[in-house]
This record gives structure tokens, C-alpha cells and sequence, in this order.
């Protein structure tokens, strides 16, 4: 990549490469900059798939960010209109993400999950977990049709198996108020973002971090709820991971040949650390169809959410060491 001019080199009178100009006041509000933003990383070809799924979602998100916004406040400023010294800061940003490619966690070192803000840089894959959602929808008691667990206020021990930023442990603090959270990583540096988010959440009495590798550093301790969102891309995707992936942890997305090594380990090993009422609510992408070729005797129930059908499956203690 060249480096940026000096601007010595500029009066040199060196030729360099320009983004698109836009001239003061031609971009006058937050709904101008999205759309602006929109139209840049259309035409760019970026890929989407690091907590916002489309160019618009990204676009609210980076001018948000920039303005100090909470994502839901966006609807409520989008007629607003932007300081000049603002609009320069936004353009850059919207820049820095097509040049660089990278994820727009990494550039603004934030992600929202279930609306709440965590702190992310690149020693981390960008969360994005189905089980944020899960945890709000299938865990509280109330739910249409049943809960997976009747009673949160039961649940007084729950493991986060490859916690990463560690946001999954935290949600699951939230969802269940009694319980202390056990949290695991394989990466020395995941787990050191984890940290600071525990630290900004204030759980550091409740919630404690491990390295190692699964249930390695745990030894003997059984959980009411097991969590994991494993790496579980299989050789074909990891071969043609898109830029936006590739400046993500490698570990966190390898999941082997067919993507389910982790996951194949999680469900051997999960019986001797579950206690008898808990259950494992684990998110294994599009690795459904191998998993149940591959476990035709586990009663695995298959949870939806609004934006992923089958890429998350809860089993109960009693039928995982029942096989």
C-alpha cells in the first residue's frame, strides 16, 4: 500500500492517487453522510458481516461513532446537521474503511451486542454472535411455547467456552443475575480485550477468565449452562475468507477440514462439566447437516433467530450423556 504524502512531497508536485472530493457543505446533515457512505462502499465492494450486515447498518454506524451516538439515536438526529470539523472526521473514517479493508469494530474499537457497547481491536474477532439474541429469547421463563430454563435466578454457574472479547459472558451475567461466569479462551491476547470489558462493566467478582484450551483449565467443575461460540469455518471458507475476515484472528475462525473439530470436542467433553438440570447452547454456523450425520443420536434442538435459521443448537445434560 503507498504511503500517505507528505506535504512536502506535495509541493514536489508528486502524482497520488485521490479518493472523491467532496466540497464543504455539499454534505450538510447525518442522513447525507449515510448516504454518501452507502454509495462509497457500493461502489468499493466491501463486505459486511461484523455486527452490521448491510452498507447502510455500517454506514449509520461509522457516523454515529464519529459523533458520539448511541446506534438507536440515529433516527432521532438523521436531519441534523454535521460541523465541518465532524464532516471531516466522518469522511475520513468512511475512507479509512475502504483503504484499509478493515472491519469498522477495528477502526473505531467498539461493536454493540443486544445494544450494549464493548470494546474490540484486532487481538479479537468482532463479535457477532447469535447467542446474544438467544439468551434474551429462550432463557427467561415467559417465553411462547417454553423456556430452555424456567427459572434464570436457578442458574448459579455458567462456562463461556472460546470467549474472545468476553461480550457473550457478559450478556449471559445479565441474563442470569445469580450466577458466576467461568470464561475460556486458547488466546492470551482475546482474553486480555475481555478483560478490559469485563473491567468496564464492573463484573470482575463475578466473572473470571481462563486460558487454555476448552475444558483444560477448568479440571472438574460442572455448569447449570454451557455457551460457545467456537471457530467453525470449514478449509473451503477459510480459503476464501473475504479481506474484511482475513484481519481477524485466524484461531478464531478455523474450525478444520469440515469446521466441527471444536464443536466435536465440545459435545464429547461437555457431560463431565455439566450438572444435571444444565444444558449447552452452542452456534456452529452452516455445519448443521455434517453435525447431525455426524451425531445422529443427539437430540439436538435447532433455535431460530431474526437473522439465522439452524446455526445454533441447545442439547440438555440429560441427553448429551444419555448417548
Amino acid at each position: 500500500m503507498a504511503k500517505r504524502p507528505t506535504p512536502a512531497a506535495a509541493k514536489r508536485g508528486r502524482s497520488v492517487p485521490k479518493s472523491p472530493k467532496v466540497a464543504a457543505g455539499e454534505l450538510k446533515t447525518l442522513l447525507d453522510f449515510v448516504r454518501y457512505a452507502v454509495s462509497r462502499f457500493t461502489e468499493a465492494k466491501l463486505v459486511f458481516a461484523h455486527g452490521t450486515t448491510d452498507p447502510v447498518a455500517e454506514a449509520a454506524f461509522l457516523v454515529c461513532e464519529t459523533l458520539h451516538l448511541h446506534p438507536d439515536q440515529f433516527d432521532q438526529f438523521a436531519g441534523a446537521r454535521v460541523t465541518a470539523h465532524e464532516g471531516s472526521q466522518i469522511l475520513d473514517l468512511i475512507e479509512r474503511r475502504i483503504a484499509t479493508r478493515k472491519p469498522a469494530a477495528y477502526l473505531v474499537n467498539k461493536i454493540y451486542m443486544r445494544g450494549l457497547p464493548f470494546y474490540v481491536d484486532e487481538r479479537t474477532i468482532v463479535p457477532r454472535s447469535f447467542i446474544g439474541e438467544l439468551l434474551d429469547s429462550h432463557f427467561g421463563g415467559d417465553e411462547e411455547g417454553g423456556s430452555l430454563i424456567d427459572d434464570p435466578l436457578s442458574v448459579v454457574t455458567v462456562l463461556d467456552l472460546c470467549t474472545g472479547s468476553g461480550c457473550l459472558a457478559i450478556l449471559a451475567s445479565r441474563s442470569f443475575p445469580n450466577a458466576d461466569i467461568d470464561a475460556v479462551d486458547l488466546s492470551k491476547d482475546a482474553l486480555a480485550v475481555a478483560a478490559r470489558n469485563i473491567r468496564d462493566y464492573g463484573l470482575e467478582d463475578r466473572l473470571t477468565l481462563h486460558q487454555g484450551n476448552l475444558f483444560e483449565p477448568l479440571k472438574d467443575r460442572r455448569y447449570d449452562l454451557i455457551i460457545s461460540n467456537p471457530p467453525y469455518v470449514d478449509a473451503l471458507g477459510m480459503a476464501s475468507l473475504p479481506r474484511e475476515c482475513r484481519a481477524e484472528p485466524k484461531l478464531a475462525f478455523d474450525g478444520g477440514a469440515d469446521g466441527l473439530d471444536i464443536v466435536r470436542r465440545i459435545l464429547d467433553e461437555a457431560p463431565q462439566h455439566l450438572s444435571a438440570e444444565g444444558g449447552l447452547l452452542c452456534e456452529i454456523g452452516r455445519g448443521r447437516e455434517v453435525l447431525e450425520a455426524a451425531y445422529p443420536q443427539l437430540p439436538l434442538l435447532w433455535l431460530d433467530t431474526e437473522d439465522s435459521e439452524g446455526e445454533v443448537f441447545w442439547i440438555g445434560a440429560t441427553d448429551l450423556s444419555s448417548v
